[in-house]
């Protein structure tokens, strides 16, 4: 017969209120404990001083690309799959450029 574990409250699988900096580990976390009902959206807001919509962004990140997606400083590497028309165009250089390379 194996011993029980004893049963882990949601609050200690939450990171603490006054969290500053976000892991992307931290970031799943609450994602996990609102969609399994551990803990309301409006609860999680006003826990961690935050809105609606950077939840629903985690969210979004967390669906699309799972825990590396919620990397802060490769952000930029998820969210846009191709570079838009307007900075595909050749910018002639300004006249300042010019006037340094003569």
């Amino acid at each position: 017969m194996t011993p029980q574990s004893s049963p882990v409250s949601p609050e200690l699988a939450l990171p603490p209120a006054d969290t500053k900096r976000w892991s992307p580990s931290r970031k799943a976390a609450v994602i996990a404990a609102t969609r399994n009902g551990l803990i309301s959206r409006e609860e999680v807001c006003a826990r961690y001083m935050m809105s609606d919509e950077e939840l629903v962004a985690w969210e979004r990140a967390f669906d699309q690309n799972g825990v590396p997606g919620l990397r802060t400083t490769r952000l930029q590497c998820y969210r846009y799959t191709h570079i838009p028309v307007s900075r595909r165009q050749h910018q002639p250089p300004t006249e300042e450029v010019q006037l340094r390379y003569r």
